[in-house]
């Protein structure tokens, strides 16, 4: 909890910096995340977890062109990441 309100903390500082850095890396992440599920086929499930990552990646961006708070904005970027992570590891095994 202590390095959540760490990095909360310093986020809050320069939110506007790092929001657009963010936008970046998590579109990044999210669209090698995308490329490895494409790369195991075009099932049902596979179109879920697409579903998914996309609402999770647009819904920071939305965050961020919508001003919301700091916190809010540096939630929903948390479990953007850790949603394409998530679908990155799913995918390798």
């Amino acid at each position: 909890m202590k390095l959540y309100n760490t990095m909360l903390q310093e986020f809050k500082k320069g939110a506007m910096g790092y929001a657009t850095l963010a936008i970046i890396g998590q579109s990044c992440l999210g669209s090698v995340a995308v490329m490895l599920l494409l790369m195991n086929g075009v099932e049902a499930s596979q179109m879920t977890q697409l579903f998914f990552i996309t609402i999770v990646c647009m819904s920071f961006n939305g965050a961020v062109l919508a001003q919301l708070s700091a916190k809010i904005m540096f939630n929903i970027l948390l479990m953007s990441v850790f949603t394409s992570l998530i679908v990155i590891v799913l995918n390798l095994v």
